[in-house]
């Protein structure tokens, strides 16, 4: 087993898209971590690994849709078979699609929770499975404030994400005895997307005035749970700008 040899320390996100994932990817890649990250599509993926291989790091882009279990062993089997052990897993998918409850569909109900919270648990088994024979590893979940309150026009997303964060907690709860530091990240507030600038230009226009989250910044503190003493873990971190209400 030759990743044995190297001492690869790989972290896999789930759902790296241009912001927040990213960015996380990229923090990880900085401290010597193999950032091995997805996307359903892996054209996507080429901008951010080539990034990355461009400040020295080391990256590999997966297509895989994290819906479908065997797509999901194959995934975690290949990283662990031919890079190294998955130290870090981060799901990121995000599905926040607003709808009235009087015009949702069954469908895209459906397809919201699959993707924000059932992914979430084929993903994380995956991985939990593999961090318990070494008796270590971080498991990070980003969540959102639907996770904590369902708003009006938002039942799908809040439903997925509420249930996200109860897997994040039972997760914690059962794993955290076994050395595997789980832990569910609030992200409250408008982020640095191209997603929000065509969308909302008025709240990207309080980027100038640090009104908006920084897609960096959020991967800075993904990179201190990871690297949180075992004696003093965080499960939940909550992070907003300054000016948001809540």
């Amino acid at each position: 087993m030759a990743h044995d040899t190297n001492n690869k320390k790989v972290v896999l996100v789930v759902g790296a898209g241009d912001a927040t994932g990213g960015a996380i990817a990229r923090r990880f890649a900085r401290e010597g971590y193999v950032a091995c990250v997805t996307r359903r599509h892996a054209d996507k993926l080429q901008p951010l690994v080539e990034s990355i291989r461009a400040e020295g790091g080391e990256a590999h882009g997966f297509a895989s849709d994290a819906r479908k279990e065997e797509e999901v062993a194959a995934l975690v089997e290949t990283i662990e078979r031919d890079i190294g052990p998955i130290e870090a897993f981060v799901f990121n998918i995000g599905a926040n699609v607003p709808c009235s409850i009087l015009d949702e569909t069954a469908r895209k109900y459906f397809k919201i929770w699959e993707m924000a919270c059932f992914a979430g648990f084929l993903t994380s088994q995956a991985v939990a499975k593999r961090m318990v024979t070494r008796e270590r590893g971080t498991i990070l979940f980003t969540g959102a404030t639907a996770g904590l309150r369902g708003a009006a026009g938002f039942a799908a997303f809040a439903g997925a994400k509420h249930g996200i964060r109860a897997l994040a907690q039972s997760m914690a709860r059962e794993l955290g005895p076994r050395n595997i530091h789980v832990a569910h990240v609030v992200v409250d507030g408008a982020i640095d997307t191209e997603f929000i600038r065509e969308s909302f230009p008025e709240r990207y226009a309080l980027k100038d005035q640090d009104g908006i989250l920084n897609p960096e910044h959020i991967a800075d503190s993904y990179w201190y749970l990871h690297s949180q003493p075992r004696d003093a873990w965080t499960f939940e971190l909550d992070l907003r700008p300054w000016m948001e209400r809540w």
